[in-house]
C-alpha cells in the first residue's frame, strides 16, 4: 500500500518512550502531523514520500517549555545582579506601559528564539494587563500561529498591589471581578481541548506575594469549572518562605492546599525551597513543578530539587522563565544547566543527560497534562520533533550522541516539525524572517522605555 509522508532514515533516535527506546540507525515516519513508525534500521520502502537521510543526525522529541513570561522579550537586560524582588520593582513600572503590538511583537522575537533551540511546545504566563493595554492575550496567541509553535498561553493576574501589602505596584493590578470575568473570556476564546490542540488556556494568578486569597480560591473554582489547567509561582525564593510565615502562618505549599491549589491540574513554576513534606504532598497530589534552573541561577534564586522531586513521583518539566530573568531563553540550555546545576549540588549522579532530556520532552507533555499526545517519538503521537545535526566539529567525536546534545554546545537544527510542519529547516527559520522580527524588537523596546521614562 502507498502510504506518503515524511521519512527520517538513518538517524540516532531516542524516543523517550516508556521504554526509553533507543536506536542508533534508526527510523521515524510521519505521516498527516503524526507519528506513524518508528524503529531500529531503515523504515520499510512502501513508506513513500520525501526521504531525510539524517546520517549524523539525532532525533529527538521537541523540547517541551513549561513556564516563560514572552512579553519580557523587549526588556532583557536590567537588574542584572539584583535579588528576584530588586528585579520586579526595577522592572514593574516599565511593564506597566505594555500595550497590544508591544506584546505581540517580544512573543514573536520570543517565541522564534525558542524554536531555534528546539522548542516545539511552549507555555506563557502573561500576568501584567495595563488599563490601556489592549486585548494582550490575544496578540500572544496571534504570535504563536505565525511563528508555529504549540502554545498553552495562561491568563495570569495580580490583584494585590502596594497599598494592599503586595509587590507589584497599584496601576499594575486589576480587580478581583475584572480578572475572573477576562479569566472566563480567554477559555471562551481560546482554549481547544482536542486531542491535536495546537492553543489551550490555563488560569494563572501570578504569586502568592501579589494576589490575595480570594483571587486564588476563586480561580480554581472556575478553572474546574471550566477544565482548564492552573499556575502560579511558588517556592522560588526564601523572601517568598519568609512572607507566607508571616502573613498565613504556613508553608507555601500549605497556603496553597487550603485554598484548593493541589492536584493533577496544578502546576508551580520553580519549586525550589520546598522541604520534604511539601515534596511529599506535591507527589500525592500529582501536582506538577516547571524547574528553571538557568533564571534560578541567574537571579541567586536556589536550583530546586530535582532528583528528589522525580524520585517521590512529582511531576516535572523544565522552563526558560521569563526573558528578562533568562536573556537567553532556550530550551536546549536548560537541558545542560538543569544536569551541571544539579550535580554541583549533588554529585554526578544526581540527574543523567537522558533524565535532563526526559524532563525537557515527556517531563514537559506531563505537567501540561498532555503526555498521551506529545514528548515522545511513538506511533500515535504528535509528530513534534527535532532533528540535530551532530556531524560537524563541535560533536562529531562525541561517543554518545545523547551526551552530544546535552553536554556539548548546541548542535544545528536540522529540522523542527510541529504537527508534521516544518518551524526550522537547515538552521533557519521557515515562519518568520529572523532579521526583520530582531529589527521589530528592538524598536519595540525602545519605544516601551522611551514610554516608562527610562530610555
Amino acid at each position: 500500500m502507498v502510504q506518503p509522508g515524511l521519512v527520517i532514515d538513518h538517524a540516532h533516535v531516542y524516543t523517550a518512550d516508556d521504554q526509553r527506546h533507543e536506536w542508533a540507525d534508526g527510523h521515524v515516519v510521519v505521516r498527516d502531523g503524526v507519528v506513524v513508525a518508528v524503529g531500529d534500521g531503515p523504515a520499510d520502502a512502501s513508506w513513500t514520500g520525501p526521504r531525510l537521510n539524517a546520517h549524523g543526525c539525532l532525533v529527538t522529541p521537541g523540547l517541551v517549555n513549561t513556564h516563560h513570561h514572552l512579553y519580557q522579550w523587549v526588556t532583557r537586560g536590567f537588574a542584572v545582579d539584583g535579588t528576584l524582588f530588586e528585579w520586579l520593582t526595577t522592572l514593574y513600572p516599565v511593564w506597566g506601559h505594555l500595550d497590544e503590538d508591544t506584546t505581540r511583537t517580544a512573543a514573536t522575537g520570543a517565541l522564534a528564539t525558542l524554536a531555534l533551540t528546539g522548542c516545539t511546545t511552549t507555555t506563557d504566563h502573561h500576568y501584567v494587563f495595563p488599563r490601556a493595554g489592549g486585548d494582550l492575550l490575544a496578540a500572544e496567541v496571534e504570535a504563536a500561529r505565525t511563528v508555529g509553535l504549540r502554545f498553552h498561553p495562561t491568563r495570569g493576574s495580580m490583584d494585590l498591589g502596594q497599598s494592599q501589602g503586595g509587590l507589584p505596584p497599584d496601576h499594575v493590578v486589576e480587580d478581583i471581578d475584572a480578572i475572573l470575568e477576562a479569566s472566563a473570556s480567554a477559555v471562551d476564546r481560546f482554549h481547544d481541548p482536542s486531542p491535536a490542540s495546537m492553543l489551550r488556556i490555563a488560569l494563572a494568578p501570578c504569586s502568592p506575594f501579589s494576589v490575595t486569597a480570594d483571587l486564588l480560591r476563586a480561580s480554581a473554582e472556575l478553572a474546574r469549572e471550566r477544565g482548564v489547567r492552573l499556575h502560579t509561582h511558588l517556592c522560588e525564593t526564601l523572601d517568598e518562605q519568609d512572607y507566607c510565615r508571616e502573613h498565613f502562618g504556613s508553608t507555601p505549599v500549605e497556603y496553597m492546599e487550603s485554598l484548593g491549589w493541589l492536584g493533577p491540574d496544578v502546576w508551580y513554576a520553580h519549586a525550589v525551597h520546598l522541604d520534604d513534606a511539601s515534596i511529599a504532598r506535591m507527589a500525592a497530589t500529582g501536582t506538577g513543578a516547571a524547574h528553571c534552573p538557568s533564571s534560578n541561577a541567574r537571579l541567586g534564586a536556589g536550583i530546586a530539587r530535582v532528583r528528589d522531586l522525580g524520585d517521590a513521583g512529582v511531576p516535572v518539566g523544565l522552563g526558560v522563565d521569563g526573558a528578562a530573568s533568562n536573556e537567553a531563553a532556550s530550551m536546549w540550555e536548560e537541558l545542560r544547566h538543569a544536569v551541571l546545576f544539579a550535580r554541583a549540588l549533588g554529585g554526578p549522579q544526581a540527574l543523567g543527560v537522558r533524565d535532563a532530556l526526559d524532563l525537557g520532552t515527556r517531563g514537559g507533555a506531563r505537567v501540561l497534562g498532555r503526555e498521551a499526545e506529545i514528548g515522545q517519538l511513538a506511533v500515535g503521537f504528535q509528530a513534534d520533533l527535532a532533528v540535530w545535526d551532530l556531524s560537524g566539529l563541535g560533536h562529531v567525536d562525541v561517543a554518545d550522541p545523547v551526551a552530544a546534545l546535552v553536554l556539548g554546545s548546541q548542535p544545528p537544527l536540522r529540522l523542527l516539525l510541529v504537527g508534521g510542519e516544518a518551524v526550522v529547516s537547515g538552521g533557519a527559520l521557515t515562519t518568520v524572517d529572523p532579521e526583520a522580527v530582531a529589527a521589530e524588537v528592538a524598536a519595540s523596546s525602545r519605544a516601551l522605555l522611551e514610554r516608562a521614562g527610562v530610555a
